[in-house]
């Protein structure tokens, strides 16, 4: 048979045992703490990249909407003023025409007057050199 003391160390051993038991699963228990905390941290981040990352998709899908909005718009006004700068040539086509006649014809004007000119110089140099010769002649003077 077994003696009392012997169950008592028996009980002791088992009790030790499971002190040590309670200890181990207390020191699981907080590392698998800790892992769930990290864990959170972690999947806290990666969803806080997330939703900026979709902030940011949603900013550009907003900016394309609205240069897409703004092309067009640019698109009309551009459309718009070459049919206007059209009909303004086509208005002025003739004033231009005419402009360029009277241009030409002043060219024309103004080399008949340099020719008409040129040639009354000459002439009044021809002829000082006669009237000069008819003076000395007249004062007689050699």
């Amino acid at each position: 048979m077994t003696s009392n003391d012997d169950i008592l160390r028996a009980l002791g051993r088992v009790e030790g045992r499971l002190t040590g038991i309670e200890e181990n699963v207390a020191l699981l228990r907080n590392e698998v703490g800790e892992e769930k905390a990290n864990a959170h941290d972690f999947s806290a981040v990666i969803h806080k990249r997330l939703d900026e990352q979709a902030r940011q998709i949603n900013y550009l899908d907003t900016r394309v909407a609205i240069s897409g909005g703004a092309d067009e718009h640019i698109r009309e006004e551009i459309k718009s003023l070459k049919e206007t700068v059209e009909k303004n040539q086509e208005a002025v086509g003739p004033a231009l025409e005419e402009w360029k006649r009277m241009k030409t014809i002043g060219y024309g004007i103004s080399g008949l007057i340099a020719f008409a000119g040129l040639t009354i110089g000459g002439i009044i140099a021809y002829a000082s050199d006669g009237a000069v010769a008819a003076l000395r002649h007249w004062l007689k003077i050699n």
